[in-house]
């Protein structure tokens, strides 16, 4: 029975330098580097994979296969100041990868306690996600894209380095964010966005090409937002004309009711659709 015991316990890495709290809960596979701190509410996934000087703290869960790097620091305090110390939660999803320098913080209480983020996403050097934000699958934060509190970024959203996202705002699925941007206002899914304060550039035409959207979808999504973005119609009346007009494709329907519901509104359409950033 003792010798059964101890071949049912996960097996996995820890360098000697390490710091692992005794809650922590590590499955097969964990590797955890030099010099990294693990916190007693730290949950880590199968095959997970943890840098030097990495810090886990709070109730934080990594999945598996998520990769972090060097220097990172996950599940900290969020920096709000009507914080109180309460125990909220991290969860980061299955084969994520998060890059040197990256601060993620927990949710608040008044936000839902908890910071997501899905699976496979690519989260690159120096970038910030604050509390309560909710992040996608597939996502790529180029280096230094920070997010304020409260932001909901939708599936497959690229954002380009050294770009800002307002808090409360809300980043369509498929968006590309051109490097530099800032925005505090909704970015609708499938779309181009790029400038300080910027303005839409179209469809996010090659990154839909790449992930398979078709020639249909493509054309009735173009159909749509040059109703709803460039006809100087009011908002009501553009989403009317666009669900008379256009046919109404999972696609498009996604795109009319992220419109309904935006809260912080849209940026303008640029008469530039062709530049490139």
């Amino acid at each position: 029975m003792e010798n059964l015991e101890k071949t049912n316990k996960p097996k996995y890495q820890i360098h000697p330098t390490a710091v692992v709290a005794p809650g922590a809960e590590l499955s097969n596979g964990v590797k955890i580097g030099p010099y990294a701190i693990i916190g007693t509410h730290v949950t880590i996934g199968e095959g997970a994979e943890i840098g030097p000087h990495v810090v886990i703290d709070g109730k934080t869960t990594i999945g598996a296969k998520a990769h972090i790097f060097q220097f990172a620091s996950v599940g900290a305090d969020p920096q709000d100041i009507k914080y109180k110390g309460e125990l909220t939660s991290v969860e980061i999803g299955e084969g994520t990868i998060i890059r040197e320098f990256v601060t993620i913080h927990r949710g608040t209480d008044e936000g839902g306690g908890l910071t997501s983020i899905g699976k496979k996403c690519m989260i690159m050097a120096y970038s910030h996600i604050a509390h309560d934000c909710h992040i996608g699958n597939g996502v790529i934060m180029a280096n230094g894209a920070t997010l304020g509190g409260h932001v909901v970024i939708g599936n497959h959203v690229v954002m380009g380095g050294l770009t800002a996202v307002h808090q409360f705002c809300h980043i369509g699925d498929y968006a590309f964010l051109g490097a530099m941007s800032g925005t505090a206002k909704d970015i609708p899914p499938y779309v181009k966005f790029w400038g300080q304060r910027g303005k839409l550039y179209g469809l996010n035409k090659i990154g839909l090409r790449r992930h398979g959207f078709s020639r249909e979808a493509l054309k009735a999504l173009e159909k749509a937002y040059n109703i709803l973005f460039k006809s100087n119609l009011l908002k009501a009346e553009a989403i009317k004309k666009a669900e008379q007009e256009v046919e109404q494709t999972p696609e498009v329907k996604n795109l009319l009711n992220f419109v309904k519901e935006s809260k912080r509104g849209i940026p303008i359409a640029s008469s530039k659709e062709d530049e490139q950033f």
